[in-house]
């Protein structure tokens, strides 16, 4: 049988296979999210200083394009050694 088409686009199971939580694909894509956000804001200003959205969307709200960004792998999630040693500690206790 056919996978049930959603409206949903990237497909949140393609989205979490991506990321170890909801947590961390909320912060990502929120973070994101306001990185096009303030790209697009400065384009007239002629600053540059913002990384340009890496995929070729028909959306134009910030969050949707930082989603598809995640599902085609052109955003990870990175953490520093002192976030990883706390996650570590947090999910052994």
């Amino acid at each position: 049988m056919p996978a049930k088409s959603t409206m949903i686009y990237p497909p949140i199971e393609d989205l979490l296979s991506k990321v170890d939580s909801k947590f961390s694909l909320v912060s990502l894509a929120a973070k994101r999210g306001r990185q096009i956000n303030s790209y697009f804001s400065q384009l007239g200003e002629g600053l540059g200083a913002i990384v340009p959205p890496q995929v070729a969307s028909v959306s134009r709200k910030p969050l949707s394009i930082a989603l598809e960004e995640i599902a085609a792998d052109k955003i990870t999630l990175t953490r520093s050694a002192e976030a990883e040693a706390a996650l570590r500690e947090t999910t052994a206790s």
